[in-house]
């Protein structure tokens, strides 16, 4: 069984691809095949480049969506690509944990990496899941809580699984608050919403700590600023007051800006590079481990130490079994 290493005191892991490499970069000269991989939300944005990334390596990859329609012309032209791994498609709706466990119950067999990529950001109104969490708490924590741990069985049977969570930078503007998450007293701010579900993605990676003697890596990635439909709640003014477009609604090129295929870079690297081989519980942009931060600071990126603190991360996983499994029992 190979060795993990997990957050604490440490060097942190760099690789020599810069923060515009491509995934196909990234993952250049790894053979998948024989490998399974499941990605969520792998029907657009940075999901899509992540399938092709994997599927081009030989991996055979299952795209978990909630509209399985969307991804036909993918899958066609991906199955028609010389050399590609195959290529299936399942429904899955992460705001839904009976979606959630009538998906897990349909799979068989070990699966090598999953990437929990899917998501939602900055619903305008205070909107609640099916079992009453905030949406977005529900869709980018819960879902892929509730997906992972039901999928352990399968991810230990591969002896050398990878978990890759999609966070954000955001996280660095919210902890999680046990007090309200939900929102139910406090008043709801679309933001801090959002950011406070993107900690709790980077804390299902630090939690996921126990499942290193199982052979299972777990690390969550910010993938930077890409325009994706994840953008699609927010408003034209909000995005004018981001400077992301002009006032014909144009997008206003940035340095920082990446494309799809860049954005998805960590997430293929974090999942099939060998570079980061034995690596968990971490946090990544950029292609490199991010810097741990304290508060506000005036260089952008690295991780806050409330998405670090190995009490929350333990706090919440059973806050969040205890919601699965009052849900499903």
């Amino acid at each position: 069984m190979k060795r993990f290493h997990m957050y604490d005191d440490h060097d942190r892991v760099t690789t020599p691809f810069h923060s515009h490499a491509t995934a196909a970069e990234v993952i250049h000269g790894v053979d998948l095949t024989g490998r399974r991989a499941l990605v969520t939300g792998g029907a657009s944005g940075i999901g899509v480049e992540t399938v092709r990334a994997l599927a081009g390596a030989g991996a055979e990859v299952t795209i978990a969506t909630r509209n399985p329609a969307s991804a036909a012309d993918f899958v066609r032209d991906l199955t028609a690509a010389h050399g590609s791994g195959s290529v299936r498609v399942a429904a899955l709706d992460l705001a839904d944990l009976l979606s959630v466990d009538a998906f897990a119950r349909t799979w068989q067999g070990p699966l090598d990496i999953l990437v929990a990529n899917a998501g939602i950001m900055a619903v305008p109104e205070r909107t609640v899941s099916a079992q009453g969490w905030e949406l977005q708490l529900a869709t980018n924590h819960l879902g892929h809580f509730a997906l992972a741990t039901a999928l352990h069985g399968s991810l230990r049977q591969a002896d050398s699984a990878r978990i890759v969570i999609v966070s954000s930078g955001a996280h660095l503007t919210a902890a999680f608050d046990f007090d309200d998450p939900q929102f139910e007293r406090r008043p709801y701010d679309r933001w801090t919403a959002y950011g406070q579900s993107k900690t709790a993605d980077v804390l299902l990676a630090v939690g996921a700590r126990r499942w290193a003697t199982d052979g299972i890596a777990a690390n969550a990635v910010n993938p930077g600023w890409i325009n994706t439909n994840l953008q699609r709640h927010i408003d034209d003014a909000t995005m004018r007051a981001l400077g992301a477009i002009d006032e014909e609604g144009n997008i206003i090129p940035q340095p920082y800006y990446k494309e799809p295929t860049q954005g998805a870079s960590t997430s293929v690297l974090l999942a099939a590079s060998p570079l980061v081989s034995g690596i968990t519980g971490r946090y990544f942009e950029d292609n490199q481990e991010a810097r741990p931060v304290q508060g506000a600071e005036e260089q952008p990126g690295g991780v806050a130490a409330h998405a670090l603190d190995h009490e929350a991360a333990d706090r919440l996983w059973d806050y969040a079994t205890a919601t699965v499994t009052a849900v499903l029992r």
